[in-house]
């Protein structure tokens, strides 16, 4: 591993928390800013387009723009491109992210239901956050889809997120129904992919060996990450919790308490590297 010229950072539980900031996370991300390191925003938010998020955190006191920002149903815009060009696609998401879906044909969810015919069924259900529109007939119109052979594409698999009520139940319980009621494995877009990661680092022009991912999410942030050789950053904020901790499928290169904690992580690294 070389010296850090790049951070990769997940916003919700780490930077903020139901969009409010954390303590010390707007000083600490200016610090590494001032430090002259590229910074990449990598959510799998999908309640708001990246110039929504940009907005929200700039009047929190974020200096960052939607530039800075790589979201999962951007990403996922990109692989339909590549890997689906011209399908028809269902969207089962909680949020407008239609401007981070250009170029995606959309038809809308509500039409018939899973026994469509061939020529109008849709070729892919694509499968983003949860929410108030996870109800049993969405689910259904989807599982008869899949059935009929629709392909399955999902934004990420997090099982919950933590807001200011606390742990909200998230895509991965309704993820895990669809796949085993249909026989079908989604092909997942978003953090943990490796692919979402090559993206990211694409964005900000570093090599994984250059590049820190902080976290809070132990298995989809920070392992998922090292899985694709970049360092990985556990913070004990927002979804954070001990036992996920202590049960998790590896160990993080490195546990801090908080975001704020990172400039003074990030200068021990640089120093151990010109020692």
């Amino acid at each position: 591993m070389g010296a850090v010229r790049a951070v990769l950072i997940d916003i919700d539980g780490v930077l903020t928390v139901s969009w409010q900031p954390l303590p010390g996370a707007v000083e600490a991300l200016r610090e590494i800013r001032e430090a002259g390191l590229r910074v990449a925003l990598v959510t799998n938010t999908t309640s708001r387009t990246r110039a929504s998020i940009a907005r929200v955190l700039a009047e929190a006191g974020f200096a960052v723009s939607a530039e800075d920002i790589l979201t999962a149903p951007a990403v996922t815009a990109a692989y339909l491109a590549e890997h689906c060009p011209g399908a028809r696609c269902v969207l089962l998401n909680s949020g407008d992210i239609a401007e981070d879906l250009g170029g995606v044909t959309v038809v809308d969810a509500d039409e018939g239901d899973g026994d469509a015919d061939d020529d109008t069924a849709p070729d892919v259900v694509v499968v983003g956050g949860a929410g108030p529109e996870f109800g049993y007939a969405a689910l259904n119109r989807a599982f008869g889809y899949l059935q009929r052979g629709a392909l399955l594409v999902a934004m990420h698999r997090n099982l919950y997120w933590r807001t200011e009520q606390g742990l909200q139940l998230d895509t991965g319980a309704f993820l895990a129904g669809l796949e085993k009621a249909a026989r079908v494995e989604a092909e997942i877009t978003g953090k943990p992919s490796t692919a979402f990661f090559e993206a990211a680092l694409a964005h900000v022009g570093a090599g994984a060996g250059d590049a820190v991912m902080v976290g809070d999410d132990i298995e989809s942030d920070v392992l998922a990450a090292q899985r694709a050789g970049v360092r990985g950053v556990l913070v004990k904020t927002g979804k954070y919790l001990p036992e996920t901790h202590r049960a998790a499928s590896g160990t993080p290169d490195h546990v801090i308490d908080s975001f704020a904690d990172l400039p003074a992580l990030l200068a021990e690294l640089q120093g151990s590297v010109h020692q």
